[in-house]
């Protein structure tokens, strides 16, 4: 594990901590979308279904669990706790929009044509594109709370990170996953427009605003 990786995996389990504090000590989810976080949840499990199957490390192992069963507990958070301060309305974006795609592209484009190997492709998918509803749910509210800001930024960071990672790998390993690369790339493309107005508006103590 290089350094890249290992502040990528920080950077991650921050923004997650960020927004589970965020909705235990506010009581409320508002300006959280749901569906984003049903979609991290099925990125999670359709990644790590591999868990009872094989073993590499301790921290590979405890990272997999934390990352599930933190993910199931934001939705459960967000739909049955806290659900009467959910904004349904405004968290409209067609998920299926999403999942339906990203699941044929999975069968068609892999590196091997296997159950395992299809649910990490489609994870691989999914989680580029699994925060569309939380940007475009700021964007029908036209702005976002602070912490929720904090926790889309930590979020980028890891993706961002995440990059790194990969082309550090390329130059000492001669490692090259074009799949992940390129999700990866597409998804850190999705937070660029999010990243100047968090670095120009939230850092200067403004709230951070979205063109409606």
């Amino acid at each position: 594990m290089n350094v890249f990786r290992l502040c990528g995996d920080l950077s991650h389990l921050l923004a997650i901590i960020i927004l589970l504090v965020k909705i235990w000590k506010t009581r409320s989810c508002a300006g959280i979308s749901g569906k984003s976080q049903v979609l991290f949840a099925l990125v999670f499990t359709t990644r790590y279904v591999d868990l009872v199957m094989s073993f590499i490390s301790v921290y590979n192992t405890v990272m997999k669990v934390i990352f599930i069963l933190t993910s199931y507990a934001t939705v459960v958070l967000i739909y049955f706790k806290f659900k009467a301060t959910y904004d349904s309305n405004h968290d409209s974006f067609r998920a299926e929009f999403l999942v339906v795609p990203c699941a044929g592209l999975a069968f068609l484009v892999n590196h091997e044509f296997s159950a395992i190997e299809i649910l990490w492709t489609f994870s691989i998918y999914m989680e580029s594109v699994a925060i569309l509803p939380q940007l475009f749910m700021i964007s029908k509210t036209g702005q976002a709370e602070t912490i929720t800001s904090h926790y889309l930024f930590a979020l980028g960071l890891y993706r961002g990170l995440y990059l790194a990672n990969w082309v550090f790998r390329y130059y000492t390993e001669g490692f090259f996953d074009l799949i992940a690369i390129v999700a990866g790339a597409v998804q850190t493309v999705f937070y660029c427009d999010f990243f100047y107005l968090y670095i120009t508006k939230v850092l200067k103590g403004q709230k951070l605003q979205l063109p409606a």
